[in-house]
């Protein structure tokens, strides 16, 4: 009897523990099941809203799409307004009467070439002449740098007189007459340094 009951309290045991467990599964379904449908709900959303801003900018596209065929036919139009105006202009032109009254005389369009030239040569001075000035303006340039050279090449030689004078007469005469540069009266009187008297 003992037995029995062991085995009746067992059983029930194992009743209760499979019906726990299987409760237990069945609520963690449950939640499992909530969460999904959460995320659904979540994703559905989302995509309600995404599908919202497709269709503003789909909208907004259009808009811009008719404004660019409107740009188009305007374009469109103007450009047959001109060839209109340009196949008008090439009938005049090609007219008999009007040709011969465009067409100037010769000799008006040679007294214009004429004037025109003047003009031109009154307002830029002929390359020659610009060159002329050019060489005329080097060579008075080069000449005043010259002067100045031998002003200064005749102070410094005077300053080294001076100042082996000054000195007391101690620098050796023989160096100050053997100076690279000759006096300025030499270089002036003396037209070819070969020359001697006879």
């Amino acid at each position: 009897m003992q037995n029995r009951y062991q085995f009746t309290t067992d059983m029930k045991k194992i009743l209760v523990l499979s019906m726990l467990v299987s409760s237990v599964m069945i609520c963690s379904c449950q939640r499992q099941e909530s969460a999904a449908q959460q995320q659904l709900a979540q994703r559905k959303v989302e995509l309600d809203a995404r599908e919202e801003a497709l269709a503003e900018r789909k909208t907004v596209l259009d808009g811009r799409e008719k404004a660019l065929d409107e740009r188009q036919n305007a374009l469109d139009q103007r450009e047959k307004a001109l060839a209109q105006k340009e196949q008008a202009a090439m009938n005049t032109r090609t007219n008999p009467t009007d040709t011969q009254d465009q067409i100037p005389n010769p000799a008006q369009m040679q007294a214009e070439r004429d004037r025109i030239t003047q003009q031109l040569s009154v307002r830029a001075p002929e390359p020659s002449q610009l060159r002329a000035e050019k060489e005329s303006e080097i060579q008075q340039q080069g000449q005043r740098q010259l002067e100045e050279f031998k002003a200064e090449r005749e102070r410094v030689r005077q300053l080294k007189l001076t100042g082996a004078f000054m000195a007391g007469g101690s620098a050796n005469p023989a160096a100050s007459a053997t100076s690279p540069t000759p006096p300025p009266a030499e270089e002036a009187t003396s037209p070819s340094p070969s020359q001697t008297p006879e």
